[in-house]
Order: C-alpha cells, then structure tokens, then sequence
C-alpha cells in the first residue's frame, strides 16, 4: 500500500510544514543517500502567475528537508518548452534566489555544456514512446544513478485534466520534441514513469497546493488558496490524491489508470495509505479544467477533426508559427488582459501572495508572520 501525506499549512510555517509533510511522506526511506538528488522544478510558465510554478517556499523547504535527512548533494535542472524560458522563469519565481541561498547549483537539460543526451533502451515495454521516436529514445545521460525529487504544484491541466508529479517528468526527461507525444500523452506519461523507475536510484514527489490552479492550466487558470501539502515516494498515488481532492475520479484518466494496471504505482484512491490531516484529502474542491482559445485550436489537432494534419503541422517548420502563436497569445495577449489584475490582486489580497513579495529565502517564515499579520490588519479594516 502507498503513503501519501497531506497536511494544511498557513504563511507563517510553510517552510517548517514542508519539511514535515516530506517526513510524513517517507523521504528518508524514498531516497538513497549515497547518490546526487535532482530537484526538478516545475516552471509551466516563466511569468509569475499563482499556482502555476514551483513556489519558492516549496523549494527551500525541499532543500532543508533534504539536508535534515542527510541528502547534502543536491542539483536543480531546470527544463524549457517551446514557450517557457527557464532563465526568466526561475527569477520571476524566486526559485534562483533559493537555490543561491542554500548553495545548490542549477544546470540546464537543454544545454550541451550541462548534460548530454543520449539514446536509452528500457527494460519495460514501452505503450508508445518507442513508436513516437523510432529513432530512439533519448533521455539526459546525468538523470542516470540519481534521485529525483518532483516539485509540481496542484492544479489543472488542459490534456490532462490534472497535472502533478508525473508529469513532472515530461520536461525533465524529454527533449524540444516532446510536443511529438501530446496525442498519446497520457500512455507517455506511464512510459516515463517506468522508465524512471529504472534510471533513478529512488523517486519522491512534493507538490504544493498552497494556491491551486483551477481551469485551463497549466497557465490560463483562475488561482484557488487551498491551504495544503502533499507528499509521497508513490507518484501515481499523489495524483490520484489531488486529483480526488480537485473534483476528480483519479481512475477516469488514463495516466493514472494505465501506471496503476501496470504496477508503477496506486491510483486507486481507496487503496491509498493517508497520513497527516486525512480529513483535508477527503475534501472536493469541484475544480472544472475546460478549455482557452489555444488549447481550443491544440485539441481539435491532437484529438480532435484535424488530428491528421499533425505530422505537418508539428514535425515541419510549420510549428514554429504555432509557437508564436500561442507565446503571444499567453504572454502579450491573456496575461496582459487577464493574468496581471490576478497577480495583482493575489500579491495584495492573498497571504500567500504578500507572502511571495517579500520572499527571501532564510526568512521566509518570519516573512509568512507579516503577511498574515498584514492579512489580519487588511481584514479587520476591511470588516471596519
């Protein structure tokens, strides 16, 4: 049976319920402490908007929970998309600034200089990953021997219905071609995961849900305070929690299913060990993912009536007047009519959100008692 630990968490202890939730989730057990522990950051967006990115509370906790366990060499990769920017991300973020902090040194998979790709053949048998790349499957060769440690955050996601520790892995695993797999995204997915049981020398999972994301995510969604931590060795059975806690039957998408048929992991919810505050992982938080004007257009070409325009429209220089597409659309277009007033608001009205503005990494519960301190204030002269 899989352990998923879930915890309610406020500003002021954040980092110490980090620590506490990954400890509850098994880290000591989930990780050998002989090999280099990868954090894999989660950036689905290089601008700040809530409950897309990896908060910087969820990685400086990470890191000391790590460190307490005797996990001292640690590393960050980082990943890009063909609309992401890892270098901007992780400064809009405050995800840099920790890392600095605590002397854990970033690479980067796409750049030659950090790692070299290389073609891997797994022992499992693949659903479809070896059919997508007939060429071979290439994977970073620094992934092998090590751990890993998925830091996503808890929200929706528009192929997916729900995003989390699994896929964590698709940009850390992956090369630029990875938008090849979106069809068969779900059984992708599943193949990572089983490949990743035979690279890493063990895998745990910490994702955040301090401010959910719910609707078109991974980027266009509207920011939810829920309050809670969630951790697990098991990467199937974490989602299949917060995906029950979203509104969600875990069982009804296929990556949770099909990992859960072939052995990977729990994704039935009632087979699933809860520890922590086990009445916050009953919850139903009657999250709805739908759908944006770009994740309109994408599906319809996935999986939809122009599913066999695809090898044009992705595998030719076509693709790059999707991108263009969609990074304008994103970051010219909706976030400028639409995510900025969130952000605003979420960086005023939100504990979580002053909590973020006056981040620094050190400090940051002494940060999280001002900003609920703030809230207190805010609130009793709003009631006034």
């Amino acid at each position: 049976m899989s352990t998923v630990a879930v915890i309610r968490t406020r500003p002021e202890s954040v980092v110490s319920d980090v620590q506490r939730v990954m400890e509850l989730g098994g880290l000591a057990k989930a990780l050998d402490p002989s090999a280099t522990t990868i954090l894999k950051n989660n950036i689905s967006w290089h601008l700040l908007y809530p409950s897309a990115n990896t908060t910087p509370w969820q990685l400086e906790g990470s890191i000391l929970a790590l460190k307490k366990a005797g996990f001292n060499d640690l590393v960050c990769v980082e990943n890009e998309t063909v609309v992401t920017s890892a270098s901007r991300g992780e400064v809009l973020n405050k995800q840099r600034p920790v890392c600095e902090h605590y002397g854990v040194p970033i690479r980067y998979n796409f750049r030659q200089q950090d790692m070299k790709w290389v073609v891997y053949k797994p022992k499992a048998k693949m659903l479809v990953l070896d059919e997508i790349f007939p060429d071979g499957i290439r994977i970073p060769e620094y992934f092998l021997g090590k751990n890993v440690l998925h830091l996503p955050t808890v929200k929706c996601h528009i192929y997916t219905n729900t995003t989390g520790a699994m896929k964590n892995a698709f940009g850390g695993l992956l090369s630029n071609r990875r938008h090849y797999c979106h069809s068969r995204i779900h059984e992708t997915l599943v193949d990572l995961l089983a490949i990743q049981k035979e690279i890493h020398k063990g895998i745990f999972a910490m994702s955040d849900g301090t401010t959910a994301g719910n609707g078109p995510g991974p980027r266009t969604m509207v920011p939810v305070a829920k309050n809670v931590l969630l951790a697990s060795d098991d990467c199937v059975a974490i989602d299949a929690v917060a995906s029950k806690m979203m509104g969600f039957e875990p069982m009804d998408y296929a990556f949770i299913r099909l990992a859960h048929e072939r052995g990977l992991g729990v994704g039935r919810f009632e087979e699933i060990k809860l520890v922590g505050d086990v009445d916050a992982a009953k919850e139903n938080w009657g999250f709805f993912t739908g759908d944006n004007a770009a994740s309109a257009v994408g599906k319809s070409m996935w999986f939809g009536p122009l599913k066999s325009l695809q090898t044009l429209m992705f595998h030719t220089p076509i693709v790059y007047a999707f991108i263009l597409a969609s990074a304008i659309y994103h970051d010219q277009v909706w976030y400028r009519l639409h995510g900025q007033s969130v952000v605003n608001d979420w960086l005023v009205n939100s504990p979580w959100g002053r909590l973020f503005a006056e981040y620094q990494p050190g400090r940051g519960e002494g940060v999280g008692r001002r900003a609920e301190n703030e809230g207190v204030g805010h609130r009793a002269e709003t009631r006034a």
